[in-house]
């Protein structure tokens, strides 16, 4: 009789993908969509296994290092990262991104797009949450001058 070995489960030995911006890429049918990101960072926190997780979702481990590594990448990379790392081990920072160098096209594709995370329940991911980002929206307000000056008066 075969023993059996008890399965940790993922939330022991991983974290949660976090709310991030999808890396953004071309209208494709077989390319890496916003649905697909997240069904990728949800098998990822299952298996633990970036292989495996790529499979899943019908696309190469390479090509998953490849997104990981494009430009506007870099929530993706870190939502991966977080994944990841085992939970207890204090928090992960976020890359420090200069703003400066986005222009607004980059701020108006990220504020359409917003935060997504996926949704996992009994070991599938089964929605998208989204949630707007505010702190971007803001950003190009005071950019483009929409946001009034204040002269110091409260209301």
């Amino acid at each position: 009789m075969a023993k059996r070995t008890k399965r940790t489960s993922p939330h022991k030995l991983r974290r949660r993908p976090p709310f991030f911006h999808p890396a953004p890429s071309r209208a494709r049918r077989d390319g890496w969509s916003e649905a697909r990101q997240c069904h990728f960072l949800t098998q990822l926190y299952l298996t633990g296994s970036v292989g495996a997780a790529a499979r899943a979702v019908g696309m190469s481990r390479a090509s998953a290092y490849r997104l990981r590594e494009r430009a506007g990448g870099e929530d993706f990379a870190f939502a991966w990262d977080s994944v990841l790392t085992p939970p207890g081990t204090g928090r992960i920072a976020r890359p420090r991104r200069d703003w400066r160098k986005v222009t607004n096209l980059e701020l108006v594709r990220r504020i359409k797009s917003g935060l997504v995370q996926p949704v996992i329940y009994r070991g599938r991911m089964t929605a998208i949450r989204r949630k707007p980002c505010n702190s971007v929206l803001f950003r190009l307000l005071r950019r483009t001058g929409a946001v009034p000056k204040s002269n110091g008066a409260s209301l």
